[in-house]
């Protein structure tokens, strides 16, 4: 007796695609929407994400991809429809997995890794050789990271170029990441007590450590 032949699977992700693609075109509010005006949408969509990974159910967890799927998604559809530099959501796609192969010649090619720092000096190396125009090791750094973030990003860009910024007065080593929390909060604490933005403290503080980078950098 022949097997049934089976359904082809759905190309679920196309779906999406065409679903965002009919939005676009008789959706009178999206319609109006371009790259700059999602901002807002993907921050938050992108935070509901960690929120979803760090204390959700796994149901949170499919939501919030797909809702942050459709914010890139909604990039590559208004951009198909630029007047002078058209791309589609293939294109990204294409371009992504020409990236990740070749980031990853330990596993599409010749090179052998057989410990996470290997693989490490693979991605290194082949990053450097795709940012060759990069005049900085802060290069590629976004500053609307969030601060946190953005300081321990900076601290090891600052590291490579042998920027080091001086230690903080003496304070109690935290043993964990629960009891670091503790004593970030506490110095969140201190800065509201004293009337002081701790946002902005540490944003100008790391503008000062991006122009030390820059000047070693320069010498």
């Amino acid at each position: 007796m022949m097997d049934e032949p089976r359904e082809p699977r759905r190309d679920h992700l196309r779906e999406a695609a065409e679903t965002m693609r009919a939005v676009r075109d008789r959706c009178v509010w999206t319609r109006r929407i371009d790259h700059a005006d999602l901002v807002p949408y993907l921050q938050e969509e992108a935070a509901e994400l960690v929120d979803a990974v760090e204390a959700g159910t796994r149901a949170d967890l499919k939501e919030e991809l797909g809702d942050l799927l459709w914010q890139v998604l909604f990039h590559a559809e208004i951009a198909s429809r630029d007047e002078t530099d058209p791309f589609d959501i293939d294109d990204v796609a294409a371009a992504l997995a020409e990236k990740m192969i070749r980031r990853h010649p330990h596993v599409f090619g010749a090179a052998v890794a057989t410990t996470p720092d290997e693989v490490l000096i693979h991605w290194n190396a082949a990053k450097a050789a795709e940012k060759r125009t990069r005049t900085s090791v802060l290069d590629g750094v976004s500053m609307h990271m969030p601060s946190l973030a953005l300081a321990q990003k900076m601290l090891g860009k600052a590291a490579q170029v042998g920027v080091t910024p001086p230690p903080p007065p003496p304070t109690p080593s935290p043993a964990d990441e629960a009891e670091l929390g503790e004593a970030l909060l506490a110095l969140v604490a201190q800065a509201r007590e004293a009337g002081w933005d701790a946002e902005r403290a540490l944003r100008q503080r790391l503008r000062a450590l991006a122009e030390d980078v820059r000047a070693a950098e320069s010498r």
